[in-house]
């Protein structure tokens, strides 16, 4: 998907931007010239995991963008607000917020310890309100605001909730917000939509929850990108912008994108793709 130009200057405040999926929608927009704050832990390499948010600001800049890599663990509302600060002195304000960063676990009930589930809960539905409360004086002023949660679409299903009732709660945690804030911040002209993969995407925690193998059988972190940056380039006052919870495909689908095999890892196995958890199959 081509870029165009419509988010140059803009400011995108990302959480967990240092690899995967949230570093390739800052490359996304860091194509049209959009100042991007890459909020998250990764100060320092990883010995399994790739990436850290320096790594990711030389590409955002490489890419054509201005970058400003943060140390933020959204749990903790002192560190958000310093790289908010620092984003607005830098840039001049935020148009954009992208809650990105997320914590997996799919235990039961019964073996799933408080820790972990706690930690599920405060990054992903606390630190997605907290990083959208503490950002909003700002996107109340910009005139081209945006709220983009990675998170699914509800469905009351029993089967989504059974295996691993505590990564769904702070998942749809996560969409409730879309559904109250895009009504709550209607009026402000601040769009706030929720974006997720239909199939299973390359990433750091798919292989840590399957296997490398598995990746044949995945996307690439691109086709969010695109999908994310055909959301955020719309104007937010227009109709229908809001409280949507798009599937990434259906949203390429929608600007004329046909040949979804150059988003495969390995086209080979187009046809045998992994539904991602919360997406009914076709």
């Amino acid at each position: 998907m081509l870029n165009s130009g419509k988010l140059k200057d803009k400011t995108i405040f990302i959480t967990g931007a240092s690899r995967g999926i949230g570093e390739a929608i800052a490359i996304k927009c860091a194509k049209d010239g959009a100042n991007v704050v890459i909020a998250a832990k990764s100060s320092e390499p990883h010995p399994k995991l790739s990436g850290t948010i320096y790594t990711a600001a030389e590409k955002i800049e490489k890419a054509g963008g201005r970058a400003l890599p943060c140390i933020v663990d959204v749990r903790y509302e002192d560190q958000i607000q310093k790289a908010i600060d620092a984003a607005v002195e830098k840039f001049g304000g935020i148009d954009i917020v992208i809650n990105n960063a997320s914590a997996i676990n799919l235990t039961g009930t019964e073996d799933l310890d408080l820790k972990r589930y706690d930690l599920m809960q405060n990054i992903n539905t606390r630190g997605s309100f907290l990083v959208s409360k503490l950002c909003l004086p700002y996107l109340k002023k910009s005139e081209h605001a945006h709220i983009l949660n990675l998170s699914p679409p509800l469905s009351m299903e029993p089967h989504w909730f059974a295996p691993h009732v505590g990564y769904t709660i702070s998942k749809y945690g996560m969409s409730m917000l879309v559904l109250g804030m895009a009504e709550e911040f209607q009026p402000f002209n601040i769009a706030v939509n929720a974006l997720w993969p239909r199939y299973g995407v390359q990433t750091a925690a798919l292989e840590m929850l399957t296997s490398k193998e598995s990746a044949k059988y995945a996307r690439k972190p691109t086709i969010m990108a695109d999908a994310a940056y055909a959301i955020l380039v719309q104007d937010p006052k227009q109709p229908n912008s809001s409280g949507n919870f798009h599937i990434d495909d259906e949203v390429l689908k929608n600007e004329g994108i046909t040949d979804f095999a150059q988003y495969c890892v390995d086209p080979n196995y187009k046809d045998q793709l992994i539904i991602d958890f919360f997406v009914s199959k076709l």
